[in-house]
């Protein structure tokens, strides 16, 4: 759903922009209390693995493809506030580097993408958490809701603005159908893509799962028949370590060899049908004034490498250098806003980090 240069017009482009700075200000703020030493790199691999599968186009209609908009998952795996920063960091990264995406409707791409799916899937999920059973099967059933839910939610918040500043002459209701009518089938992958991705974390670690924070409950032991909760067991100096001061450097590694994966090898057999808007704006005229994308002359425009003939080498280079780019800039932005740790008495051991 990357809206390019033309589809609004440049006053309502410019109040966006404006809302997305303020959102982004917002996050920055609200980041700080959700990340610290040891989840902040773990934000900046959010953002590249959601780089690494938007590239992922799955046919969901005829000659029609969806992506992963990654709102609902950034929010869940990381924070609402760290999610918001997340997708403008991916959506930076595809405007500059890939011309996906206009530059002058960045603004309108960080709050459509990023700003309502984050808002609607994280408010849904924390609505249905609080009424289901705190088991990892219900948060990951609200993590499947919440996220087929964000993604027509953005269909219409694009719909909304395009009917403010849009530059062509057509029917707003014809636009809404279409739009939302596509993204409901578009959301069913991403529900898919969000439900597995946090279900595999939650199953190996659900303490690095800030939607799932206060799921563990403490053993039971039978007695007479009653459960009873387990006393815990003293300290002692050779016992593993708890699971806050657990390492995430196995996560890490997994996660990004995974979006490299995905970016550099898996990504050359997505499909090559327009997404939902591309499909809409061309079925309805949307598109009658879209413009160059103005990064058009980029060496990694259009997801490939320039001079280089081969498409899946071309191809497989851009998405991992696009990992590695995101994950780089996402790692800085995260680290920099994080909640530092405080200072420890002597004799006190650290705890370990990325």
């Amino acid at each position: 759903m990357h809206v390019p240069d033309g589809f609004i017009n440049a006053p309502v482009s410019a109040v966006a922009g404006v809302v997305a700075a303020g959102a982004v200000a917002v996050g920055l703020r609200g980041a700080r209390r959700e990340l610290d030493d040891r989840t902040a790199p773990l934000a900046g691999l959010v953002a590249a693995f959601i780089f690494a599968v938007q590239m992922l186009n799955f046919p969901v209609a005829a000659g029609t493809s969806g992506h992963l908009l990654g709102g609902a998952l950034a929010a869940i795996l990381v924070g609402p506030y760290t999610g918001v920063l997340c997708i403008a960091v991916v959506l930076l990264m595809q405007g500059i580097l890939f011309a996906d995406g206009g530059l002058t409707a960045l603004g309108v791409n960080i709050t459509v993408m990023g700003v309502v799916t984050t808002v609607v899937a994280y408010a849904l999920f924390r609505g249905l958490t609080r009424v289901l059973p705190r088991t990892r099967r219900s948060t990951t059933v609200a993590a499947f809701v919440a996220a087929l839910v964000s993604v027509p939610a953005a269909a219409v918040a694009f719909t909304a603005v395009y009917g403010i500043g849009g530059t062509t002459d057509v029917p707003l209701g014809k636009v809404l159908t279409a739009m939302v009518g596509v993204h409901v089938l578009i959301g069913i992958g991403e529900a898919a893509i969000t439900a597995l991705t946090v279900g595999a974390v939650i199953a190996v670690r659900p303490d690095l799962v800030h939607g799932a924070r206060g799921l563990a409950t403490p053993l039971k032991l039978r007695v007479d028949g009653a459960l009873v909760d387990l006393p815990a067991a003293p300290a002692a100096a050779s016992s593993p370590a708890p699971v806050a001061a657990r390492s995430t450097r196995k996560v890490w590694a997994a996660g990004l060899a995974a979006a490299l994966v995905l970016a550099g090898f898996v990504s050359f057999y997505a499909s090559a049908n327009p997404d939902g808007l591309e499909k809409v704006a061309a079925d309805k005229g949307i598109d009658e004034k879209v413009q160059e994308h103005g990064a058009a002359g980029s060496p990694l425009a259009d997801y490939g490498v320039k001079d280089v003939e081969n498409a899946r080498i071309s191809g497989g280079l851009a998405g991992v250098i696009g990992v590695g780019a995101t994950v780089a800039v996402g790692s800085g932005v995260f680290w920099a806003v994080r909640r530092r740790r405080t200072p420890e008495a002597p004799g006190l051991r650290t705890t370990e980090s990325v």
